[in-house]
């Protein structure tokens, strides 16, 4: 993205510039109860103050570094895994079985409803409303039986507190992880993860969040492991067994390594806050809820052309009222926590908000169509950067309270907007039917790359 033609960032070596001009870069060490602490204050790449970094045949970091221990993989190696299934991928698989024995006995229902004579028919409307009363206790203990279900297996979020419903175990999703890991393999063995000195930020920043933050047991009792991937998308992920995975077009889009730290601190907010978990519960729940409803549909419409059409309407039902708004409301929550990691790493939480800015600018100028927020998993750009600006004040206290250096230095809010007044000026100049040359006393803001 483009800003101030005067600051370039070199988190990529691809001479990418950024929007923010924030000077004095330094690395400071402050004592902090007994240990020496970290604290980056940055909005240039963090290796333009280290000398490079070599990396050994392991993917370790220096001895100087030793205590974040964070490994970093520069290469996969294929090798097969012979572990027994965990109980989410035995859902996962059986889940289309059990949507075919439900549209399977909906129809069945539906045939021996037709192939009974008239009179029979009458008998059984008879004898149910001889014993609706035995009908509505079955039907009321079995939504008795589901919300005993629900209610016996909520459980309390890590740091937020929210109560959840969690019915996979925590290590059978580890499992699952590592056998998701293991299937990511030969998608990514072709791609040499080699780390530049733009590539070591991610490390280093990751093993800064996972010092500043030791004193959760999530985050201290993980061990994780980088890999930075070579692909243009703008991505970011953690697997719930510690694996970060980085793509280079994220690197080319952040501005500085604040912008960094806090989007690798979302993404391990999703780890520790276990929302793969809590997720994948939730959709077991409503899948066998939906059951009863598909068998209804079969069971009820006279074709199968009409139950298709009703099983694909309550599909949408269930996607659009239940599993996007609650997906957009777990990456509202790890925006929360990620917002307070970075902020206890002593990173600039005001630079959260602009990421978003920058990343809705850049869609707008490439022209890319707006989706919709209740169409998406994730919040619009527009709405995260107000959600974060709401939660940067209560950051910036947590960031204060770790005893970390002041901010120096204009706000890199403030800087986007007015760099964003100036593009703005400068795109209604060039736009003028008057101006039949080039201003050379105002500044010139080339747009961004697509």
């Amino acid at each position: 993205l483009t800003g101030s033609p005067n600051c370039y960032g070199n988190s990529t070596g691809k001479g990418q510039r950024c929007l923010l001009d924030v000077v004095n870069t330094e690395v400071c060490k402050k004592a902090h109860h007994g240990s020496t602490r970290s604290c980056f204050l940055s909005s240039q790449p963090l290796v333009e103050k280290i000398p490079f970094l070599q990396i050994g045949s392991l993917g370790q970091l220096p001895n100087r570094f030793s205590a974040w221990n964070i490994p970093v993989i520069r290469f996969f190696h294929i090798s097969p895994s012979f572990k027994a299934a965990p109980a989410p991928l035995f859902w996962i698989l059986i889940k289309p079985a059990q949507k075919l024995f439900a549209i399977i006995l909906g129809r069945r229902i539906r045939k021996w409803w037709k192939s009974l004579p008239p009179n029979k028919r009458e008998l059984f409307k008879e004898s149910a409303r001889k014993n609706k009363w035995k009908i509505l206790l079955s039907v009321s203990s079995l939504g008795i039986l589901f919300i005993v279900f629900y209610f016996t297996h909520l459980e309390e979020t890590p740091i937020t507190g929210r109560a959840r419903l969690l019915v996979f175990g925590k290590e059978h999703f580890r499992e699952l992880s590592q056998m998701e890991y293991e299937m990511w393999k030969p998608q990514l063995c072709s791609i040499l993860l080699h780390l530049s000195l733009g590539d070591q930020n991610v490390p280093i920043r990751v093993g800064h969040l996972s010092e500043s933050n030791k004193d959760i047991p999530q985050i201290s009792e993980q061990k994780w492991v980088v890999h930075v991937v070579e692909e243009p998308g703008v991505n970011a992920f953690v697997l719930p067994n510690g694996q970060v995975f980085v793509f280079t077009g994220l690197l080319n889009a952040v501005s500085d390594i604040h912008q960094l730290s806090f989007i690798l601190g979302h993404e391990i907010a999703h780890a520790v806050l276990e929302h793969a978990a809590e997720k994948a519960s939730l959709v077991h729940f409503l899948d066998f809820l939906s059951l009863i409803f598909l068998t209804m549909i079969w069971a009820i419409c006279p074709r199968d052309s009409l139950a298709m059409v009703g099983q694909w309407i309550q599909g949408k039902l269930q996607e659009f009222i239940f599993d996007r708004p609650y997906s957009r409301t777990l990456e509202a929550e790890a925006d929360k926590v990620g917002l307070r990691f970075a902020a206890k790493a002593c990173v600039d939480v005001r630079a959260s908000s602009v990421f978003w800015q920058q990343m809705e600018l850049a869609e707008t100028i490439q022209g890319q169509p707006k989706i919709p927020e209740w169409l998406s998993t994730h919040p619009s750009h527009e709405n995260r950067a107000e959600h974060l600006d709401r939660l940067i004040p209560e950051a910036l206290k947590i960031r204060e309270s770790c005893n970390c250096p002041s901010l120096s230095g204009p706000d890199p809010r403030l800087i986007f907007r007015l760099n964003m007044q100036r593009l703005l000026e400068s795109s209604k100049d060039q736009q003028s039917p008057n101006s039949t040359k080039q201003d050379l006393t105002k500044p010139k803001l080339d747009l961004p790359h697509t």
